[in-house]
């Protein structure tokens, strides 16, 4: 079974989103993969998934209660077959924790949209509706190349 490792930096934002979100969209489709969410740092380590974005995922049924930050770890590399992460800083945080034989599994998110770019950190930008929408977007996109490369 195919397993990913969604990254940012607390593990309380944009993370849990991608990880319930594709969950979600995986289940709708009848498609199956291990996916899991993790941090780059210590600071969020054990927190819950934040206030400001469980209403999105209440929209989709998701059960993220006993959700609680974790932190990315060497070993993780060799055991994810697709860390995907939501910016640049992210990309470098990961490669200084998994092996660098694993770097070729490291991409970010929006890699997989038209327009490359960053999902900005909702914590400091506020903008949780551009965030979700985003995450959702490059999601779709995401799933539609694990599809034609027949990876689920």
């Amino acid at each position: 079974m195919l397993k990913i490792c969604f990254v940012c930096l607390g593990n309380i934002c944009r993370s849990p989103m991608a990880e319930f979100l594709m969950k979600y969209k995986l289940e709708k489709l009848n498609k199956s993969a291990k996916v899991d969410s993790k941090a780059t740092s210590y600071e969020e380590v054990g927190n819950p998934v934040y206030p400001h974005i469980r209403p999105y995922l209440d929209k989709i049924g998701a059960d993220y209660k006993n959700k609680r930050a974790e932190r990315l770890q060497y070993g993780d590399g060799d055991y994810y077959d697709y860390i995907i992460v939501m910016e640049a800083r992210n990309l470098t945080a990961v490669k200084s924790i998994v092996d660098s034989k694993n770097y070729g599994k490291i991409f970010r998110l929006c890699d997989f949209t038209s327009s490359p770019h960053d999902v900005a950190d909702p914590w400091y930008t506020r903008d949780f509706d551009k965030c979700y929408k985003e995450i959702d977007f490059a999601l779709d996109e995401f799933i539609d190349f694990l599809v034609k490369n027949k990876l689920i």
